[in-house]
C-alpha cells in the first residue's frame, strides 16, 4: 500500500489544510472535493470527489492543526483524530 504523506507543519488556517491534502494526495475528483471534515469522510469513507484512492495517509506535524479552528469552532486536529479512529477503508495516522 502506498503512502501519503502531508506535511501540515506552518498550517495556519483549515484552507491552508485542505490546499496541503490536495497538493500531496492529488485525489480523484479534486476539484469537487468539498474542503472540509464531512466532504473527507465522504471521500476516505465512501470514495467521494477527494478520494486519494487505496493508500495509507499520514499527517505529518499535526500537533499544530490543533490550533486552527473549523466551522463548528472546534479545532481540525480533533476531527481529523475522529476520523482517523473511525475509518474502516483506509489508514489514517496522525504523527
Amino acid at each position: 500500500m502506498r503512502t501519503i504523506l502531508i506535511d501540515c507543519e506552518g498550517v495556519t488556517s483549515a484552507s491552508d489544510f485542505w490546499q496541503r491534502y490536495i497538493d500531496a494526495a492529488n485525489p480523484q475528483g479534486a476539484s469537487l472535493f468539498g474542503r472540509n471534515l464531512d466532504a473527507f469522510w465522504d471521500a476516505i469513507e465512501h470514495g467521494g470527489p477527494g478520494c486519494p484512492g487505496k493508500v495509507r495517509l499520514v499527517f505529518a506535524n499535526s500537533a499544530g492543526l490543533a490550533a486552527v479552528g473549523v466551522v463548528s469552532g472546534s479545532p481540525l486536529l480533533d476531527g481529523l483524530r475522529r476520523i482517523a479512529d473511525e475509518a474502516t477503508r483506509m489508514e489514517i495516522e496522525l504523527a
